[in-house]
């Protein structure tokens, strides 16, 4: 059969026009700016501290400077924590081993303040050495790394030999350090297979210096970190690395 070429591409312009000039006359007018507000749900309100790293009104205080009754001894998860409190400090106490929380927490925010000892000691690992272990296994460290060299992914503000930190904005041994932590908690499924990470966003003296970076599982010391499922809370974790750091103020946010 012989086309008329012509024709046919004066047929498929007319088509081509024609559908274009029903999509031109399909679209929807513009939508009122009240089409993408909503009022509800409404943020619960709360009193912010009166200063800025204090506990605001719904956050559970873990440590007033008062007394340790909301720590165990992490060997057994229900001793008495051994751990001393000096002048509203608590005081690692080297020998005593770790403590726990006795409440667990998954998703949350945290604050934790911390300085290092002023008498110095050692170097690298060994001055100044603990540790803020989410959910007893992710380790955020704690070191005096103000002027002290080690491996990057161990100074303080690290996610312990997984991430070092952005920056290093420590303050000197014996002044205060201030910890603010935002962290998700990983997923499993029925079966113990990891479906989500956890994350976490670290900030010290109001620096960033992790930026929701994603858990490669536990903390290792030697090894490469895997993950095995385990609850979704579980106790936070201070470590007794040796040295008598201190700490006060220390808060939580469940999320």
């Amino acid at each position: 059969m012989k086309i008329n070429f012509k024709f046919f591409l004066s047929a498929l312009c007319l088509l081509v026009g024609s559908s274009y000039g029903m999509a031109q006359e399909q679209t929807p007018p513009p939508l009122p700016p009240q089409a993408t507000e909503f009022y509800t749900p409404v943020p619960p309100k709360i009193t912010p501290g009166t200063q800025n790293n204090l506990p605001p009104s719904d956050a559970i205080v873990l440590f007033d400077g008062s007394s340790l009754n909301n720590f165990v001894s992490a060997r057994d998860g229900a001793s008495p924590a051994e751990w001393k409190i000096e002048n509203g400090e608590l005081v690692v106490v080297a020998g005593k081993g770790d403590i726990q929380s006795k409440l667990p927490f998954g998703d949350a925010q945290y604050h934790i303040e911390w300085s290092a000892p002023t008498e110095i000691k050692g170097e690298g690992q060994g001055r100044g050495n603990s540790g803020f272990f989410l959910m007893g296994l992710y380790e955020v460290q704690i070191l005096d790394s103000y002027e002290s060299k080690t491996y990057t992914n161990g100074q303080a503000g690290s996610i312990y030999k997984q991430y070092p930190p952005l920056v290093n904005p420590l303050r000197a041994p014996g002044e205060w350090n201030y910890y603010d932590i935002i962290f998700k908690a990983p997923r499993f499924d029925k079966n113990g297979v990891l479906t989500s990470p956890g994350t976490v966003t670290v900030l010290i003296n109001g620096v960033l210096v992790q930026n929701h970076v994603i858990l490669r599982g536990p903390t290792e010391y030697i090894g490469i970190p895997n993950y095995k499922a385990h609850p979704e809370e579980l106790p936070i974790k201070l470590q007794d690395h040796g040295n008598p750091v201190r700490f006060r103020n220390i808060w939580v946010r469940p999320l």
